[in-house]
C-alpha cells in the first residue's frame, strides 16, 4: 500500500522547490494534498503539473504570517476531502543574509515571525483537525541551525530555524497525548532552484564553471552526490505516513553525510 494511501496532507509552501516536491511525493503515495503559497499562480501551476486530473489536489494562496490566511487553508482541506492527516510546514524566509556585525534585527524580527511563529500559526490552524484522529505535523528546519556554512552566513535564517527545532520538543510532548506526532527534517545543501542558483551565480564571479563550484559542495558530503529536494520530500512523507507512528520530538538530518550527529 502507498505511504499515505487515503490521507490529507497540508503542504505550505508549494513554489519550484522543496514544496512542489512534497505535493508530488503526497499524491504520487496515494495522498490528497492541499497546498499553500503566498503567490496563487505558483500554487496553480504546481497543483497542475502534480494532479493533471485535480482530483486529488486543492489550493489557497496563503501567508502565514495572517492566522486568518492560515485558518483558511486548513478549513479548505476539511471541505474538500473531509479531514487532515498531516501538516507538511515548508513556507519560510530564506533569503536575508548576513551575520550579527551587519544585522538588520528589524528584518531578523521578519524571518522568525515567518519561520518561527508562522510555522506555529499554521500548526495550529491545523491542530483541531488533527485531534481528531491523531496524525503528523513535519516542519522544515535546516542543518546550519547546529552547523554553520563557510560558504555564505545566514544567522537569521538559522537562529530562526534553531528556535522552530526548539519548540518542535515543546509541541511533541503536549500534542503527543492527542497522537499527534512532531518532528523535523534539517536538509543542508540539496540540490533544486535555490542552490542550482547559488552554483551558477558563484560560479560567474568567480569565473569557474559550475561543475567546480558544485564538485566543491559534493566533496564535504560522506556520499559522492548531493541530496535533492526531491530526497527531502521522501523524508517529509515519511514522517507524515503512519509508518512513523512511533517518531515524534525528532530531527532528522537529510545532507548526504555532510554532518553527522
Amino acid at each position: 500500500m502507498s505511504l499515505l494511501q487515503g490521507k490529507t496532507v497540508i503542504v505550505s509552501g508549494v513554489g519550484a522547490g522543496l514544496g512542489r516536491e512534497v505535493a508530488a511525493a503526497v499524491v504520487r503515495e496515494g495522498g490528497a494534498a492541499v497546498l499553500g503559497a503566498r503567490t496563487a499562480a505558483n500554487l496553480a501551476r504546481a497543483a497542475a503539473e502534480v494532479d493533471p486530473g485535480g482530483g486529488r489536489t486543492a489550493h489557497l494562496a496563503t501567508d502565514i504570517t495572517d492566522e486568518a490566511q492560515c485558518a483558511a487553508l486548513a478549513e479548505l482541506a476539511r471541505e474538500r476531502f473531509g479531514r487532515i492527516d498531516a501538516l507538511v510546514q515548508v513556507a519560510a524566509w530564506d533569503s536575508h543574509f548576513g551575520g550579527l556585525e551587519d544585522a538588520d534585527f528589524a528584518a531578523w524580527a521578519g524571518v522568525l515571525d515567518v519561520n518561527l511563529l508562522g510555522s506555529l500559526r499554521m500548526a495550529r490552524a491545523c491542530l483541531p483537525a488533527l485531534k481528531e484522529r491523531g496524525g503528523a505535523v513535519v516542519l522544515i528546519g535546516t542543518q546550519s541551525s547546529v552547523a554553520a556554512p563557510t560558504q555564505v552566513r545566514q544567522a537569521a535564517y538559522a537562529a530562526s530555524k534553531g528556535a522552530l527545532t526548539s519548540a518542535m520538543y515543546s509541541l511533541a510532548r503536549e500534542l503527543g497525548p492527542y497522537r499527534i506526532r512532531v518532528n523535523t527534517v534539517q536538509p543542508g545543501w540539496m540540490w533544486g532552484p535555490p542552490v542550482a542558483a547559488y552554483v551558477t551565480l558563484t560560479a560567474r564571479s568567480e569565473g569557474v564553471p559550475e561543475d567546480e563550484v558544485r564538485r566543491r559542495l559534493t566533496e564535504r558530503m560522506a556520499l559522492p552526490d548531493l541530496a535533492t529536494d526531491g530526497d527531502v520530500a521522501d523524508a517529509c512523507v515519511f514522517l507524515a505516513s503512519d509508518r512513523a507512528r512511533s517518531i515524534t520530538g525528532q530531527s532528522l538530518l537529510v545532507n548526504a553525510g555532510e554532518l553527522m550527529r
